[in-house]
């Protein structure tokens, strides 16, 4: 390997050092029943937040309650995804790497 090929090799593994930080960073808010229930992730997939509104808080029917959390959840994770995908590329320079 020529030393320029080095030196971009290094950059590249800076870019894509820095881009996994900004992923871990990154949060994602995801809803149901348009904003009734909000789930914030973190690039980890760690659940930061659940907010729920009253109206959907009904003892009688707890199981909409739990497809409503799913759905929010399934939202959150594709927002963090779609961010990981796009950032990583960006660090890349659209280069697919394996396992990414």
């Amino acid at each position: 390997m020529n030393p320029n090929q080095m030196r971009q090799l290094q950059k590249l593994q800076q870019e894509m050092q820095k881009a996994q930080e900004d992923i871990q960073n990154a949060t994602a808010e995801g809803t149901a029943a348009g904003g009734a229930v909000t789930v914030a992730i973190s690039g980890d997939f760690r659940v930061s937040k659940v907010t729920l509104k009253p109206e959907v808080v009904d003892p009688a029917d707890v199981e909409m309650l739990e497809d409503l959390l799913v759905v929010a959840l399934a939202d959150a994770h594709k927002k963090i995804e779609e961010f990981a995908a796009k950032r990583m590329s960006a660090a890349t320079g659209g280069m697919r790497i394996p396992g990414m």
